[in-house]
């Protein structure tokens, strides 16, 4: 099955024969205080910024979370949608969950959206299917509902066969709805990654539908964090996880995920694999490698 986003410029392509798609997660104000002050002034220069310097890194989409509290949402994403696809070439993904922010958004977008996120939830779905169906966007479920988060994986496939059913109740087809198997921090509880794995393989096998995750969430509070994503990517790949919002600019993630795709088969002859080896390796007699891109400052 397969998940088709589109830019003005570029397709981007999600599916289990295709490479892994990283949707890169720079551009969200949670604890980036000057991420946010500027978004509340409609000042993009700092998400110009993040955006390039992860399509650069190997990003394949943008997330765009202008979530600021107490600021105009819907304004803000219209004119984030506006400079950033006049920025990069890559299709984005309009990370909200506010009718309104959307509704403003996506007719200023040039191509086919993805929309994070909606839940299992029947208020979220039926205020938020209409309007992705609306638009001709394809939307990330999280397979949560009323009761919560749950640990049990069998639990959360019936979430997301719940999410699939409704979406195609309102016209969005399955290959337009990616499942969010969710995950949550291990330093809390160690046997959540586990869980968010399993789920990724009971929804691939009964559903047959994209999966992605917020990889990054895994290792919150923990040391080494960049190693703890990596690891959940690359458990999850040969499961059925086909894409997920992480952070391009960490090397850790994406020789991670370059190198997985060479072991499944999605990198012919290796191409990819060698040309992100050949730029990042150390000028002639450098003890060290050369630095990977740095990220914006927050």
């Amino acid at each position: 099955m397969k998940t088709v986003l589109r830019s003005a410029k570029k397709t981007v392509v999600i599916s289990p024969d295709d490479p892994f798609v990283v949707i890169g997660e720079r551009i969200n104000p949670t604890n980036r205080k000057k991420l946010a002050e500027e978004l509340r002034n409609m000042n993009y220069t700092r998400a110009k910024a993040d955006a390039i310097a992860q399509v650069e890194a190997g990003a394949h989409m943008i997330d765009v979370n202008c979530g600021v509290p107490g600021a105009d949402e819907p304004a803000i994403l219209k004119g984030a949608v506006e400079v950033l696809q006049e920025t990069v070439d890559v299709p984005l993904c309009l990370d909200s969950s506010r009718l309104d922010a959307l509704e403003a958004a996506l007719p200023a977008y040039k191509g086919k959206a993805l929309i994070n996120s909606v839940t299992g939830e029947d208020k979220t779905l039926d205020r938020l299917l209409p309007v992705i169906k609306k638009y001709n966007a394809a939307v990330i479920g999280i397979t949560h509902d009323e009761a919560g988060i749950s640990k049990d994986p069998q639990v959360r496939l019936a979430v997301a066969r719940k999410i699939v059913k409704r979406a195609g109740d309102y016209g969005v087809p399955p290959e337009d709805v990616i499942i969010d198997t969710i995950c949550m921090p291990v330093g809390a509880d160690s046997t959540l990654g586990r869980v968010a794995l399993d789920t990724v393989r009971l929804v691939r096998q009964e559903l047959g539908v994209n999966i992605s995750l917020g990889a990054g969430n895994v290792g919150f509070g923990m040391p080494d964090r960049p190693a703890l994503t990596a690891s959940l990517i690359e458990l999850g790949m040969p499961l059925g996880l086909t894409a997920s919002i992480a952070n391009p600019l960490e090397p850790e993630i994406a020789r991670a995920i370059l190198a997985a795709d060479l072991m499944l088969g999605k990198d012919k002859f290796g191409m990819k694999w060698m040309a992100y080896c050949r730029k990042h390796a150390p000028p002639a007699g450098a003890a060290a490698p050369a630095s990977p891109p740095t990220p914006p400052a927050t």
